[in-house]
């Protein structure tokens, strides 16, 4: 099943296809599998093939991009954790896109980014506190583009300008920075939706469905437009029984 060792064609284009997506340190090749790391996004990747035409196959070893990628896997033998075949590079490339967008999102990425930036740092008065509050906000903002690919998903929008960075267990309410850094607590919002569900005004249910508070008028209700639900992983489902338990409006206004 898999062309091993890897022949001229296969070889170049899984270079391209890891160099182009990120993966850029050759780790070398064994049984088939040509290996490649990021000096910037977490984890290992392996690339292989059946032939030139494919299909292709990734394996991965990060356990949150294994589970955020959320693709199936493919009963066969070979290194990492899980492993997915794809039909043609299109959809390797694709994969491949969305594996280095988590791999610079995930937990670990933004808490080692927040911690190198506030290191230092004084930390004793309120300013200080807030100064550093902020530098974390910054971070887990930019985190979350690069996870939602810079769009919100429930409506589409695009424009930096009017997308927020929307926690769902607050700040405030986080037990710790990882807490606070994770990309699974945070959801990239266009700014009515984010006011709305900073509110209480609107949840989630585990589907990623929207579910509306009595509260919220029906003019408001109305202009909350969406076009598909929220794609999530069961470490945004977790906080998100919070959300609807805290924070979300149950009652009538």
């Amino acid at each position: 099943m898999i062309e091993a060792p890897q022949g001229f064609i296969v070889a170049e284009e899984c270079l391209k296809a890891a160099w182009q997506n990120g993966f850029r340190r050759e780790l070398g090749q064994e049984a088939g599998w040509a290996r490649f790391a990021s000096t910037t996004a977490h984890g290992t990747i392996w690339l292989a093939a059946a032939g030139p035409a494919g299909p292709w196959y990734l394996a991965l070893d990060h356990p949150g991009i294994a589970e955020g990628l959320t693709l199936p896997a493919a009963d066969l033998p070979g290194p990492g954790l899980v492993r997915h075949a794809f039909a043609n590079l299109t959809a390797l490339y694709a994969a491949l896109e969305q594996v280095y967008r988590l791999g610079v999102s995930l937990p670990d990425g933004p808490l080692e980014a927040f911690r190198a930036a506030v290191a230092g740092l004084p930390g004793g008065t309120e300013a200080d506190r807030l100064v550093i509050q902020r530098i974390g906000q910054d971070i887990f903002r930019d985190r979350l583009m690069t996870y939602w690919q810079g769009r919100c998903p429930l409506t589409g929008i695009s424009d930096p300008a009017l997308l927020r960075a929307s926690h769902i267990v607050p700040w405030k309410d986080c037990a710790s920075d990882a807490d606070r850094l994770d990309v699974h607590n945070g959801l990239l919002l266009s700014a009515l939706w984010d006011a709305a569900f900073d509110r209480g005004l609107v949840t989630f249910d585990d589907g990623g469905v929207p579910q509306f508070s009595p509260a919220l008028s029906e003019v408001a209700r109305a202009a909350l437009r969406w076009h598909a639900p929220i794609p999530l992983t069961d470490r945004h489902r977790a906080r998100l029984v919070w959300h609807r338990t805290r924070i979300f409006v149950h009652g009538l206004p």
